[in-house]
Order: C-alpha cells, then structure tokens, then sequence
C-alpha cells in the first residue's frame, strides 16, 4: 500500500499543500506516495477534529510533515486520525521525546553542551536567585538562553548568548527578553546550555543536519539558515548510539564543528517537524519517507 504522508494545507487554501511544502508533497506523489492535507491553525487552536476533518478515512498508517506542534497538539492529532483509522509512524511519546530537549537530552549528554532547564509557563519570569542556582552546575563560563525547542539567535545580543553565566544582572536580563519575546510560543520552560566555539569556514556550511531513519543515518543536508550550499561530512560513529537509544523513528541531529575539531550535536528534533536547506534535494527526502 502506498505510505501516506500528512502536509500542512494552504491557509488561504486548504485543499492544497502550504507552498513551503509544496515541491516535497510533488515528489511523495511522484514516488507514489499519498499525500493529506492537516490544518495546521485549527491543530493550533485545539479544534483537532477539524484538522484532520480532510484525511480519508483508514490511510493505516502515516506521517506528519509539517509545522511545529506543541506536543500536546500532537497528541490530540494522533488521537483525531486514530478515529479516522490513521495511526502516525511517530507515536506521540516519541515525538515529544525527540522534539523537547529534556526528552533527548540525557542520551546526547556526553556530546552536547551541557544543560540546564527549569519548567515555566509563557512569560513567567524566574527570579534572579532562582536563575543563579539553576545556572550554578554551568559556572564558570558564558551559555545561552532557549526553550525546550527553539532559541532567538537571530537576537544573540539581547535574548540569546549570555557572556558571563555568573553575573546575575546580565543573566536576568538576557533570560527575561528571551521569554518576553517568545511571548505565548515560549516551549516548557527556559534551558540554560553552555557556550561551545565552533568552527567557521568562509566557503562550506560547518553545521549540518542529519536526517536518521530507524537509527541510522540517510541523508545530509546543511543547517537550514547556513548560507552555503553544501556542509562538511561529520563523523557519526560516537552519534549513533545515542541516536539509537532515543528510540525515536524519525530524527535530525544539527552537529557542528567546534574548534578543536570534534563534532559536537547541537541540536535534535523530531524529522516530520524539520526544515530542509533551500537547495536540498525534496526528492531524497521524499524517497525516505516513501521509499524509492
């Protein structure tokens, strides 16, 4: 039977694919592959059965390619198509494993900065004594300051790189802007990460992503927001074991170079929730999701 997989429709339309996804849901069909239509909004705003209200029925089973969902919402998706006889390849457990850092952290420790989180609701902001002692296992050094899932490096100065973690007045401040910010989209809570230096080459993207099915690595790509083209081949042989004892199906790690020459994850999500580089092919990842 042919794999099912579920895109995001058009806001303005939603009898087809939101155009971010459009070249990739082509190649799934060209694959013969079976492409549904979620409503991402109505997912959002916790109407699941309207989301899934343009599935078929008994698809068996599919996966999700799309928009970040809380996991919660993913929850309540997985649920809504289990009624229409559609179970996604990513149980929910899963998904929230990979997707949130505490899920995946503990497997990734030995080779990602190390980190701290405290769970928080969208825009609580945590005292300044309570974010000393949540920073303490981290000193002496600089970190950043992120959710469970995204970070604001696009505004590293005021709500992201914190220059010196035990320095109380420019943690707070840095920390409360990342929250304000973040506003209602704010993930779990707010991670405190060690700062790392890596590696930054003028003609090659020194960060890349890894698409890992069942454990194993199937495609490279560069980081989405690298402005290069083509990324350095990363050694894996210490990555995959943690990637393994993840569990998780369908997984991307972000590894880096850092300066001294080890290749360090930065990153781990869950692959359906991924974005592709702009010049990556949607064919081979087509081909993952529904075989050559």
């Amino acid at each position: 039977m042919p794999t099912p997989v579920l895109y995001c429709c058009d806001p303005l339309n939603p009898r087809r694919v939101d155009e971010h996804f459009a070249r990739e849901a082509q190649e799934v069909r060209a694959r013969g592959g079976v492409v549904g239509l979620v409503d991402h909004d109505a997912l959002l705003q916790g109407d699941a059965q309207q989301a899934v209200a343009h599935v078929p029925a008994g698809l068996g089973r599919a996966w999700y390619r799309g928009w970040m969902i809380p996991g919660d919402r993913y929850a309540a998706l997985a649920e809504a198509l289990s009624r229409r006889g559609t179970a996604l390849f990513v149980a929910p457990d899963q998904y929230r494993a990979a997707h949130e850092l505490p899920g995946w952290y503990p497997m990734f420790v030995d080779i990602t900065p190390a980190s701290v989180w405290r769970p928080t609701k969208p825009g609580e902001i945590l005292a300044a004594e309570d974010l000393a002692v949540l920073a303490e296992p981290l000193l002496p050094g600089s970190g950043i300051v992120k959710d469970y899932v995204k970070s604001r490096k696009h505004e590293w100065e005021q709500a992201c790189f914190i220059p010196d973690l035990a320095d109380g007045v420019g943690l707070t401040r840095v920390v409360r802007r990342f929250v304000e910010l973040q506003e209602e989209f704010l993930a779990g809570g707010v991670v405190l990460r060690s700062f790392e230096t890596f590696s930054n080459l003028e003609s090659v993207a020194t960060e890349v992503r890894v698409w890992w099915l069942d454990g194993e690595p199937r495609l490279l790509t560069p980081h989405p927001d690298s402005p290069f083209e083509r990324g350095l081949a990363p050694e894996l042989d210490h990555i995959g074991p943690a990637v393994r004892r993840l569990g998780c199906r369908f997984v991307t790690t972000d590894v880096a170079l850092r300066s001294d020459g080890v290749w360090r994850v930065v990153e781990v999500g869950d692959g359906q929730v991924s974005d592709l580089h702009p010049s990556s092919s949607r064919g081979e990842l087509a081909a993952l999701l529904v075989g050559p």
